[in-house]
């Protein structure tokens, strides 16, 4: 963020202007999870089009209106991947926050939540949105997460999973 140093007035505008751009931007919201299997995580991996990248990425959507996280979760991961038998692990919750360009060129401000789940189920039935999973562990996974955002999510839920195990 921007500051200067000691003139409290400036950094105050400076805040201000930054809060108002946000209330007038475009904003999106999506939950998705870390989903866990055996000590391996799951990955979908996407080819560029659009304004996607190619890469790979955690399960994640966006919340349709009147959706409470779980429910909005349940159906992204069951539309993106067939999974149906998810359990919720009490206790994780993450939130990640950037900016992107749509495809009108707008600049949206977009969160995202990701909530811990784990699933027994091991073959993934893939939509149309993805080209490819995989079941790796925790080095391999956030090696091949495209984002940074991503990788701190998984590393924060790798964590939380270690110490689960202690409990």
């Amino acid at each position: 963020m921007l500051c200067v140093k000691n003139d409290y007035s400036l950094n105050k505008t400076i805040i201000s202007v930054l809060m108002l751009l946000l209330t007038i931007m475009p904003a999106e919201h999506s939950v998705g999870a870390v989903i866990y299997r055996e000590g391996k995580y799951l990955l979908l991996y996407k080819k560029a089009h659009g304004i996607y990248l190619e890469g790979w990425y955690l399960v994640r959507g966006l919340i349709e209106e009147g959706e409470e996280i779980e429910d909005t979760v349940r159906r992204e991961i069951e539309e993106e991947t067939g999974i149906k038998d998810l359990f919720f692990v009490k206790g994780f919750k993450e939130t990640t926050k950037w900016f992107y360009r749509n495809d009108k060129k707008e600049t949206v401000f977009k969160t995202a939540v990701y909530l811990f789940a784990e699933t027994k189920t091991e073959k993934v039935k893939l939509s149309e949105e993805h080209d490819d999973y995989a079941w790796l562990d925790f080095t391999h996974s956030v090696q091949k997460l495209r984002f940074v955002n991503d990788r701190e999510v998984l590393r924060k839920a790798d964590k939380f999973i270690e110490l689960m195990k202690r409990i």
